[in-house]
C-alpha cells in the first residue's frame, strides 16, 4: 500500500504541539479591518487550538492518522 501523502496546504496552516493539540490561526484578519474594533483585531492576532471534534479530520490531512 502506498504511503499517505501530507496535504501541503494543511501543513502550512496547522502545527502539532507536544501534548498532541493542534494549533491554528484565527480567521477574519485579512481585509475589511476598518470596521472591526481595535480590541477585536488584537484578539484575532492570537492563535488558538482546533476543536477536539475536528482533530481526527485534521490529523488525516496532515498524514498522521
Amino acid at each position: 500500500m502506498p504511503k499517505m501523502r501530507t496535504n501541503r496546504a494543511a501543513a502550512k496552516r496547522f502545527k502539532l504541539t507536544g501534548s498532541g493539540k493542534i494549533k491554528r490561526k484565527r480567521s477574519f484578519m485579512n481585509h475589511f479591518l476598518g470596521h472591526k474594533t481595535t480590541k477585536r483585531k488584537r484578539q484575532l492576532r492570537k492563535g488558538t487550538y482546533v476543536s477536539p471534534s475536528d482533530h481526527k479530520r485534521i490529523l488525516r490531512v496532515l498524514g498522521r492518522a
